[in-house]
Formats: structure tokens, C-alpha cells, sequence
């Protein structure tokens, strides 16, 4: 039996290790070598910053974070130190997509466009960026591809560099994993000359991280775009309200907070820790990732079966109200309160996950080529 020190919004982090040994629950960021102790598994989030600071005169023997991102564990540290570590990749992906497919309709509703003959440029083809490009191809847009480590490695051409893609984009979606050296760094990526690059009235959506956006860039710009969805801040979770103001939809850094991406992390951290130990899995969370309790969408008076059934299933625009309504006014505290919106996130499920009642014939197919179950 060992002791693992465990972010406590890991979703059933107790029930998936309390097998394995003394689960120590502890807030993220506040996470230091003292509460630790003994610990010999770390399980994080984004929220904490794992490195030799945190790790001095630790027991710790095995860190996993349950989520996409490692740009905030230091792994030559781990590597230098023999710790194993483990990361939940594409675990939101999913959840990310439906994001971007809520924020997609929401605008074209808006903004009274089709998106039907629309160019999307998915900046970032990985889990993420391949999940986009199977809802966006499904919703009938036409998707412009930018990934060069992609491209480099398959020598396919249907890459594209990333000037091509922005000056013909309509609307460019970033899917980017944060790096800051190498060819391919993306810290400060979206800047002056990115936005220079880009259509007159093109749309922004960033879903990735923070430090990817060069946030006085952005508000230069924003006369030159139609529309900014942000999901993700620089200086999280003190994030700057001017940057809010900007932006059509903002909201808490919840894109991926699905309860189904969730629950996955934690059962694909749990999973590299059973390796670890060279123990063979016990826990199995499908019974939570089951269809019982999710929401039931009908779309009999539906005059927009497909935006409404989306918008039932990911409400950004509920998300965005909630966020401007925290951080109003607010200027010390704005962190307390973001920190907030992610921890009381209301409960949200994957389209295939709800049931669609009532769907029109017509918006059947493309229901269904989104990722809904459509129930008789």
C-alpha cells in the first residue's frame, strides 16, 4: 500500500486509487513539498506546477496529470530524477470539438450565415484538431489543415503553411499544444503578424492555452475580425478583464469539462499508474460514462434542430454569461472567482451521451454526423 497525494477535482480520483493505497486529497494550487510528505504518486492538473520546487525532499516516485497539456510539468526534471509520468492525451478532445461546434452555430445564428461553403482553418491537427475537422466536415464547412511537425513528418499536402490557411480562412480554430523553443514554438504564436496574415472579418476561436495569444496583439486587431471566442487566458486564474471585453464569447478555460473527459482522465492516468505498479486494472468507470442522467434534447418545435440540440448540449453562451457575471467589477478576487466557475461547473455530457427526441427527418444525418444517438 503506498500514499498518493491527489488533486482533489480529479473526478472519482478515490474510487480509482483507493486500491492501490491512502489517498491523500489536496487543493491544486496550493500543492507544495510539505503537504506531499510521503507521498510516492502524484496526480495533478493544469493547475499545479510540477517541478524541482515542488518535488524537493519529496518520496514521490510517479506523476500523472489528468490532462492533455504537460506545459506545466517540468518532465526533464522527472526524467533526471527517474519519476514516471503519465498524461491523459486527448482525453477532452471530444468535449473540445463540441465546444467548437457550439460556438460555430451560435455565431452563424448571430451573425446570419451559413455555415455550409464556410473555410475553417484548424490550426493544430492533433486529437483535437482531427475531432474539429470531423464535426466542422460534418456541419458542411471546408477545412483548411495547418500542423507543420505534421507535415514535416508525412510530407502530405494537405498541410498547408499557416499564411495560406489564415488568408483564405473564414474562421480559424488553434488546437496547439503550449512549447516555447524549437521551430515549431507556440507561445506568442497568434500575434501581430499572425493577425496580419488573416481575412478581413475573419473569426478567432482559441481553445489551446493562454500564452499561445499576444493579448495587446489581439486587441489591435479586433476591428479586423468579426468575432473572438476564447475558452483560454494568459495569467490564469488572475486573467485580465480587458481581454474578456474583447471577446463575443469568453469563458472559464471549459471547453474540455465534459463529465465524459473528465472521468476518461482519471481512467487513463489510473491506467498508467496500474502500469507503473505492474498491476493488473480493477477499477472500470463505465458505468459513470453510461447514458443514465444525461439530458434529454426535444427538438419538436425546432426551427433549428441542429443549433439547438448543440446549444442543449454545450451552452457557451450560459458559460460566457456566468463569466462576465463573476469577474464584473471585481479586480483582487477575479482568480478566487474563476477558480470557482471550473470547480461548480455544471454537469455536462458528449452528444452521444444525450438523448434526442422529436429530431426533425431533415436533421437526422447531420445530427448524427456530429455525434448525437437520435432516439425513436
Amino acid at each position: 500500500m503506498i500514499t498518493i497525494a491527489a488533486d482533489a477535482e480529479i473526478p472519482l480520483v478515490q474510487e480509482a486509487f483507493g486500491a492501490m493505497g491512502t489517498v491523500r486529497l489536496l487543493d491544486g494550487r496550493s500543492m507544495n513539498a510539505a503537504n506531499i510528505g510521503d507521498a510516492s504518486m502524484l496526480l495533478v492538473r493544469s493547475v499545479t506546477p510540477v517541478n524541482q520546487t515542488l518535488l524537493a525532499d519529496t518520496r514521490v516516485r510517479f506523476v500523472a496529470t489528468a490532462t492533455v497539456g504537460v506545459d506545466h510539468v517540468d518532465t526533464e526534471c522527472l526524467m533526471r530524477n527517474h519519476i514516471g509520468f503519465a498524461s491523459a492525451s486527448g482525453c477532452n478532445a471530444v468535449a473540445v470539438a463540441e465546444y467548437v461546434a457550439a460556438a460555430l452555430l451560435f455565431l452563424a445564428r448571430r451573425d446570419h450565415f451559413d455555415l455550409q461553403g464556410k473555410t475553417l482553418g484548424i490550426v493544430g491537427v492533433g486529437n483535437v484538431g482531427g475531432k474539429v475537422f470531423e464535426r466542422a466536415h460534418a456541419l458542411g464547412m471546408r477545412c483548411l489543415l495547418c500542423d507543420p511537425p505534421k507535415q514535416r513528418q508525412t510530407g502530405n499536402a494537405l498541410f498547408l503553411p499557416l499564411d495560406e490557411v489564415l488568408a483564405n480562412a473564414d474562421i480559424i480554430t488553434v488546437h496547439v499544444s503550449l512549447s516555447h523553443e524549437g521551430p515549431d514554438a507556440t507561445a506568442g504564436m497568434i500575434n501581430r503578424a499572425f493577425f496580419a496574415a488573416a481575412k478581413n472579418g475573419a473569426v478567432l476561436i482559441n481553445t489551446s492555452r493562454g500564452a499561445v495569444c499576444d493579448d495587446a496583439a489581439l486587441r489591435e486587431a479586433r476591428d479586423k475580425l468579426s468575432a473572438v471566442v476564447l475558452d483560454v487566458w494568459n495569467n490564469e486564474p488572475a486573467i485580465d478583464p480587458a481581454n474578456v471585453a474583447v471577446a463575443d464569447i469568453a469563458t472559464p478555460h471549459i471547453a474540455g469539462y465534459s463529465l465524459d473527459g473528465k472521468v476518461r482522465a482519471t481512467e487513463m492516468v489510473y491506467r498508467a499508474a496500474c502500469g507503473f505498479l505492474f498491476r493488473e486494472p480493477a477499477w472500470n468507470p463505465s458505468g459513470f460514462l453510461s447514458r443514465t442522467g444525461a439530458p434529454t434534447i426535444d427538438l419538436k418545435h425546432s426551427s433549428d434542430p441542429v443549433h439547438d440540440a448543440i446549444a442543449g448540449s454545450c451552452p457557451i453562451t450560459r458559460d460566457d454569461t456566468a463569466l462576465r457575471k463573476a469577474i464584473k467589477g471585481k479586480k483582487a478576487d477575479i482568480g478566487a472567482a474563476f477558480d470557482t466557475l471550473r470547480r461548480e461547473y455544471p454537469l455536462r455530457r458528449e452528444f452521444d451521451k444525450c438523448r434526442i427526441v422529436n429530431a426533425p427527418a431533415g436533421a437526422e444525418k447531420m445530427l448524427r454526423d456530429v455525434g448525437f444517438i437520435i432516439e425513436r
